[in-house]
């Protein structure tokens, strides 16, 4: 009988009852928190405003029209309240990451993507002294390597120009110098992108198949896109390289290439073990789990394949739009430079992050706004802007993670926020982009670059600043990312000078927000 149902007009009809609204009914406990349709009722809405790489837009519109509490999908509510962050993100909550990180899962799971607590406590324990204040300092010789060939190719263009301003995509380069930084790190030898000037790299899909190529920029974009979108239904997963719309089978493809490099990469690193080099990869294959075990070669290769991923479009992103927002504030660029003069004599030299990483700033903000963090900028005074403010304002403006990245209450009680409350299995999340551009926490010039508002920084500022997220699960990499940063905006603010030749930067949201170009004039400054 149930058969000769699911053939009657009367299925048709109660197919999509039950898939929109039992979810509905489901999360019944959540109903009176606002949500832009279909949100509520299926996760397609969320699902779509990722197809349009405008996640971050649709979410920050939804909260300015319905207020702190969102639901964007049947089980998910986004929490635009800085004070939810600790409870959300911070540690011995117990909170689980979704499973919109299912949707990352390429050779195994990682540190990024493992949502089992244990699986990911030892994770994070094995790779902890990869990360230690010993290693970062071995990490900087790797980054001088690349920073100098960039120097190199960039002097070469300038001397081309005789003189004049040389034309290029600032961010090819950056995304070049990221990669190539990246792949010294994590896999023992640069990409080559700065000595080419060009995306390529080598993919093996299993250790034994012969290599072909692929542009690594263009499928770590793609497969970043086509991830955080399926992660907004990841039961989709399976299917969905046979769907018609071709973003979802090229970045399934994106997802295959992206995993053969990192299988090219420490497949020819195992086959010459022998080497002095203190890379990220080296530590890794002296990590040992709770059990003095090594790494196994998937899971060696898949903590490999995250630091490629967590360390080149992040920095290549805030390199990119630092310079956009410095070049639209000729007055930010020249404090810098006056300040990277002072501790950079030598125009030659690429900087050690001895010299750029505390540079000290005598100004102090205006005492009649120390006690209102909303007041307006006329009544401040106007600090330099130290490379640390720039770099933190580029971060809180431009936010390359913006979206909120979700979290699951784990069983049991439940949690109360804001007077309402959530019961295990619901999804909450923090949106990056609207915490960094809220009036109320940044006051009336919230969507203002100004780095002098790091001088007065309030205590609610510097907690809502969350670019490397906060908690057991932040980025494990943050103190290499903030090297590496200063190191690429010392060398080159030092040494280049620059014309902003394009309006509005636009971008496109994947999990990261990427810029999609920045065409600049460059030259070498006056000695």
């Amino acid at each position: 009988m149930f058969l000769s149902f699911l053939f009657t007009p009367y299925a048709l009809l109660a197919f999509p009852v039950l898939y929109y609204v039992l979810p509905y009914l489901r999360n019944w406990s959540i109903r009176d928190i606002p949500a832009p349709f279909p949100a509520a009722w299926s996760n397609l809405w969320l699902l779509l405003q990722c197809r349009r790489g405008k996640r971050f837009l649709a979410v920050d519109a939804a909260h300015k029209n319905y207020g702190t509490m969102v639901r964007i999908q049947p089980n998910h509510v986004s929490i635009a309240d800085a004070d939810a962050i600790p409870v959300i993100y911070g540690h011995g909550n117990g909170f689980l990451k979704s499973e919109y990180y299912d949707a990352f899962v390429s050779i195994q799971r990682g540190l990024f993507n493992t949502r089992d607590r244990a699986e990911h406590t030892r994770k994070r324990k094995t790779v902890a002294h990869t990360f230690s204040a010993k290693s970062i300092g071995q990490f900087e010789q790797y980054m001088h390597h690349s920073l100098e060939e960039l120097v190199a190719q960039w002097d070469r263009m300038a001397a081309s120009a005789k003189g004049g301003y040389e034309q290029m995509d600032a961010l090819h380069w950056f995304n070049y110098l990221a990669f190539d930084i990246i792949g010294d790190l994590a896999f023992g030898t640069p990409f080559g992108m700065l000595a080419r000037g060009k995306d390529v790299a080598e993919v093996r899909l299993t250790p034994d198949a012969p290599p072909t190529f692929a542009p690594a920029i263009e499928v770590l974009n793609r497969r970043g896109e086509v991830s955080g979108t399926i992660g907004c239904f990841p039961q989709l997963k399976p299917y969905a390289k046979y769907l018609p719309d071709p973003f979802f089978s090229n970045g399934m493809k994106a997802i295959e290439n992206l995993a053969g490099i990192a299988v090219a990469r420490v497949n020819a690193r195992l086959a010459n073990p022998k080497t002095d080099r203190v890379d990220l990869l080296a530590r890794l294959m002296e990590s040992r789990d709770e059990k003095g075990e090594k790494l196994g070669r998937e899971e060696l290769t898949a903590e490999a394949l995250t630091q490629l991923i967590a360390g080149s479009d992040t920095t290549s992103n805030t390199s990119c739009a630092l310079l956009f927002h410095c070049l639209r504030h000729p007055e930010v660029v020249a404090k810098l430079q006056k300040e990277l003069d002072e501790a950079i004599p030598d125009m030659e030299t690429v900087p050690t992050f001895t010299m750029v990483k505390d540079l000290p700033y005598p100004s102090l903000p205006d005492p009649r706004s120390n006690r209102d963090p909303t007041a307006s900028p006329k009544h401040r005074l106007t600090p330099s802007p130290s490379l640390d403010a720039v770099i933190k304002e580029t971060m809180r403006i431009h936010s390359t993670s913006s979206l909120g990245l979700p979290r699951q209450i784990p069983p049991g009680p439940g949690i109360t926020i804001n007077n309402h409350h959530f019961p295990q299995g619901t999804v909450l999340s923090v949106p990056a982009y609207t915490i960094h551009h809220s009036p109320a926490i940044w006051g009336p010039d919230a969507d203002a670059f100004r780095p002098e508002r790091w001088a007065e920084a309030t205590e609610k500022q510097r907690a809502a600043f969350i670019p490397f997220s906060h908690g057991p699960r932040a980025c494990v990499g943050r103190n290499v990312a903030e090297m590496e940063l200063a190191l690429i905006v010392g060398t080159v603010f030092r040494r280049y000078e620059f014309e902003l030749r394009q309006g509005e930067m636009e971008t496109r949201e994947g999990f990261l927000r990427k810029p999609l170009g920045l065409l600049v004039g460059m030259r070498r400054r006056a000695a």
